[in-house]
């Protein structure tokens, strides 16, 4: 099939399932990744004859799409925070918001007069968290804990792909009592989403992204929050900071836990989408 009449069938294949820019942003990253065409390419060639091993692939990629399927699951990977990141259905597909987090992180990093800051990752999944911070903060070293051995497993090839070193190891931390040492950041984007919030979660999100790493119980939503503040209080060096990446409808919630947590300086703070999204307390 020739290029022009294969965009054409992509775009029919998936005009009830999705919006026109995205059908194209679908169709130009998959060009690319199996035919290595940008997009002005694709003009330019557009009476290109497509080879028959990258039809397949691609034919494969557009019944995935039409199953809901996460393109990043498809090709196996993303970009967070300008870095590359392999994903599978073992970790979260890096968020937007997430990067806003890591900015904010590696802002207050670079203000602080510590020669080596020690920095610990709580749930890391894919790793782009610490991957990302490492990156931009030379004077760190980091550590990065996840209850998943299969997510521990992509965070290591994502260390090696971005060429950071990284001490990954394989923790659940709601049965841990105390951490292996003294922490100037404490990181953390736990799951919390509540099962009551399932009905506004995406088709591509709710039947293919891990459970573990997103859903909470109802009825102890901050679980995660509860256990990681009471860690970090005893396990901070002097300056020491905890982050969180938080449910939007919890924010009030969240700041008053780590107010009986013993934390004096609280901070709240919202995504570009005008949630609150993410915490910073210290003492």
């Amino acid at each position: 099939m020739i290029l022009k009449n294969y965009k054409n069938h992509f775009h029919q294949t998936l005009v009830e399932l999705y919006p026109q820019t995205e059908i194209d942003t679908f169709f130009f990253l998959l060009i690319e990744e199996y035919l290595d065409f940008k997009r002005i390419d694709v003009i330019l060639n557009s009476d290109f004859e497509i080879p028959k091993e990258k039809f397949k692939l691609l034919e494969t990629a557009l019944k995935r799409l039409q199953k809901e399927e996460p393109l990043q699951y498809i090709i196996g990977k993303t970009e967070f925070y300008g870095f590359p990141f392999f994903v599978n259905k073992n970790v979260l597909i890096p968020r937007p918001e997430t990067e806003e987090l890591v900015e904010w992180i590696i802002n207050k990093a670079k203000e602080s007069k510590t020669q080596n800051i020690s920095i610990l990752d709580i749930g890391t999944g894919s790793g782009c968290i610490p991957i990302s911070i490492i990156k931009q903060v030379k004077n760190s070293s980091v550590t990065a804990i996840d209850v998943s051995k299969e997510a521990l497993n992509i965070a290591n090839k994502n260390a090696q792909l971005n060429e950071v070193n990284i001490n990954f190891i394989a923790l659940d931390i709601l049965n841990t009592s105390q951490l292996d040492q003294k922490y100037d950041i404490i990181i953390s984007n736990p799951p919390y989403v509540r099962e009551l919030e399932k009905k506004e979660i995406n088709n591509n999100v709710l039947q293919n992204e891990p459970h573990l790493a997103l859903f909470v119980e109802d009825d102890d939503p901050l679980i995660f929050y509860d256990k990681i503040a009471e860690l970090a209080k005893n396990h901070f060096t002097k300056n020491g900071m905890l982050f969180f990446e938080i449910n939007q409808y919890l924010g009030k919630e969240t700041v008053e836990l780590l107010e009986t947590k013993g934390f004096k300086n609280i901070e709240l703070k919202k995504d570009l989408f005008g949630n609150d999204r993410m915490i910073l307390a210290y003492n």
